[in-house]
Formats: structure tokens, C-alpha cells, sequence
């Protein structure tokens, strides 16, 4: 399918499922798992534009209207510095951050990617000139948050 390079985890049963209960941002959202606790979420392999950047608002628009408090399935991969975990988000057959890439909603975190689809959609995006590749000088999140300090 267009969606998964099949043994696409999304159909693998054994991701843990999560209810989604708060949406922070683009690419961080706050889920239960089965004990009822709290886990903050960043999306793996992407960065969203921050709230204050163009595009920051859609970006969480998206992601709250493809998964606000829904079941998703998440593969966990780690827990960054700031205690969150890193995660692919699973929701309906498609990988969130693929589908946020897609829209031009996201660029690829490069440095936490090798992703070829993810780079490919992303490329499409640009060309079709979609969301943060529809601006002029579009300024990636991240070199966003480091002037903001």
C-alpha cells in the first residue's frame, strides 16, 4: 500500500495501544496507556513548526484532528532528555509523522532519520509548494527555537 513498506508496524499487533488525551503541539502529544498514567510523546523522525512559527497552528490542527482522543498504536524508542518518549504514532493504517510530512506540515529531523519515504514525501511537499514549503524562507523549528534563546 502507499502507506507501509509492509511489515509496516501499524499492523502489528503487538504495539502497545494508547488513548490520546491532549495534543501539546505538532509533534507532541500526551497519551494514557493501559495503567491510566500520562506519557509525553514526541513523534519520531520529524520536527514540527513551533506554535508561534506559520504553519505552527495547522500542524497541531492536524495531528489533534487525526488523533485527539482516539486509540493509536505507538512503538516506542526512547526517552529523550527532557523525559519524553519517542514514538511512532500509528493511527488508521498510516504513520502520523508520514502523513504530517506529506501535508507540509513537518520537515524530516535529519539527524534522527534515514528515512528514504519520509524524504521522498518531504520532497514532494517542497515541489508542490504545500504548507511550510509554500513560504518564502520558510526557518526550520529548530534553527526557530535556538533564536529564541
Amino acid at each position: 500500500t502507499l502507506f507501509c513498506v509492509f511489515s509496516c508496524k501499524a499492523q502489528n499487533k503487538d504495539l502497545p495501544t494508547f488513548k490520546v488525551v491532549r495534543i501539546i503541539d505538532g509533534d507532541t502529544v500526551v497519551v494514557l496507556n493501559s495503567k491510566n498514567e500520562q506519557l509525553k510523546i514526541r513523534l519520531a523522525e520529524i520536527d514540527c513548526p513551533e506554535k508561534a512559527q506559520d504553519f505552527g497552528n495547522k500542524a497541531r490542527q492536524f495531528t489533534s484532528d487525526a488523533i485527539f482522543s482516539k486509540k493509536v498504536q505507538i512503538d516506542l524508542l526512547e526517552q529523550d532528555r527532557y523525559g519524553r518518549y519517542i514514538g511512532k504514532i500509528y493511527y488508521n493504517q498510516k504513520y502520523l509523522s508520514e502523513e504530517l510530512v506529506k501535508n507540509g506540515l513537518a520537515i524530516v529531523y535529519r539527524k534522527y532519520s534515514d528515512s528514504k519515504k519520509l524524504l521522498e514525501l518531504e520532497e514532494q511537499a517542497k515541489n508542490k509548494k504545500i504548507g511550510i514549503w509554500s513560504l518564502k524562507n520558510f526557518e526550520s523549528p529548530e534553527s526557530f527555537r535556538h533564536s529564541k534563546k
